[in-house]
């Protein structure tokens, strides 16, 4: 095999394995069943990937490779505070609306609880781009606790769209809290008004 069949063949693995880890989770997929959905052979995907953990974060990574490099960028760009918040939020929350497989991978991670997978997406995955969070709210907010402000960020963010299937039924629900560009502007205003006048 050349090099770029090996490279196309391991893509194509991900790329189907990614919506079958979000749909029935780490423990529900098994690596015969990745291999017949591929049309390869068990003993061909143990070649490309040798376990089931190896082929799991691969598809992670994959999974937010190019979202994790959009908000590290966003973060890190140069200029005022107020545009890098702008920018990291609307990065952020274009990823959890756009790739409904890799905020269900995500959730299903946090329910499953392994440390183990948990400690690898930490360090291989998120590693980055939350450094670069944490370095925009220290700036946002130099004597708090960038950690805490990170993540809270990011949790304004997440839990709209974790919330969204009962969210739409509850009292002053609207069709436009799903759009992209209402919940950017919100969150953005809400971080602004309690964090930009502070620096």
């Amino acid at each position: 095999m050349s090099k770029e069949n090996h490279t196309d063949t391991r893509v194509l693995i991900l790329d189907i394995a990614i919506p079958l880890f979000a749909e029935q989770g780490f423990s529900g997929v098994s690596m015969r069943n990745i291999a017949n959905k591929v049309g390869i052979s068990a003993a061909a995907l143990y070649h490309h990937y040798p376990d089931k953990q190896s082929l799991y974060l691969a598809a992670m990574e994959r999974a937010f490779a190019d979202k994790a490099e959009g908000i590290t960028a966003a973060a890190r760009q140069s200029g005022p505070i107020e545009d890098r918040l702008y920018a990291y939020v609307k990065s952020f929350t274009k990823l959890m609306a756009n790739d409904p497989n890799f905020r269900t991978l995500f959730q299903r991670e946090l329910l499953d609880g392994d440390e183990s997978r948990l400690q690898l997406l930490a360090d291989k995955v998120f590693g980055e781009a939350f450094k670069a969070m944490t370095e925009l709210a220290s700036e946002l907010d130099p004597d708090g606790d960038p950690h805490l402000l990170a993540i809270s960020m990011a949790g304004l963010v997440l839990f709209h769209f974790e919330t969204e299937p009962v969210r739409r039924f509850l009292p002053g629900g609207l069709k436009k809290h799903s759009n992209l560009k209402v919940v950017t502007e919100h969150v953005y205003n809400l971080l602004a008004h309690m964090l930009i006048k502070k620096t």
